[in-house]
């Protein structure tokens, strides 16, 4: 009899824990519909909650993204980010964003990185691992798309070679 009662118990926890966490979503669907909070993804994760909270207390900044057809939007990042974090949180919201609005779509980003940069008052910002900050990006600042040409001469991105077994044999000749 004692078994029965243990696995009823399991029963009834497992349904009590569904329960709870029905009224859970419930109530973070009520809270993210609330027009204050139309900033917060729809499915947050604790990393975009302490980016917002930042943003609230002034340890963040919100940057407003000009794309190429003259349409923006923003993303917050913390004060001390720097370009790399600032593609991760453009990256992350052009993927939230198109889910949301066409499902299922890949981007393939590392195309877009090697067509397009981010430029701060024309000055593009090419170094990922450099501080927004040092290209005075602050907060409320617009940060636009470009699209990304190198010169042949700074060689740091070289065209791939079509044929690059017969591009060994030149070297001897």
């Amino acid at each position: 009899m004692e078994s029965g009662a243990k696995e009823e118990e399991n029963v009834m926890g497992y349904n009590g824990n569904n329960v709870e966490k029905a009224k859970l979503q419930t109530t973070l669907a009520a809270l993210l519909d609330d027009p204050i909070l139309a900033d917060v993804p729809k499915k947050p994760t604790l990393s975009d909650v302490d980016t917002l909270i930042s943003l609230e207390l002034g340890s963040a900044m919100r940057i407003s993204i000009l794309k190429l057809d003259g349409t923006s939007f923003d993303v917050a990042v913390m004060n001390s980010a720097t370009v790399k974090d600032l593609k991760l949180a453009i990256k992350k919201k052009v993927n939230e964003s198109e889910q949301s609005k066409m499902g299922h779509r890949h981007i393939s980003w590392k195309h877009v990185w090697a067509n397009f940069c981010l430029a701060h008052y024309n000055e593009k910002l090419l170094d990922d691992g450099a501080a927004l900050q040092d290209f005075g990006v602050r907060n409320n600042s617009q940060v636009q798309f470009l699209p990304y040409v190198v010169s042949k001469g700074s060689g740091s991105h070289s065209r791939r070679r079509k044929h690059r077994f017969f591009h060994g044999l030149n070297k001897r000749s």
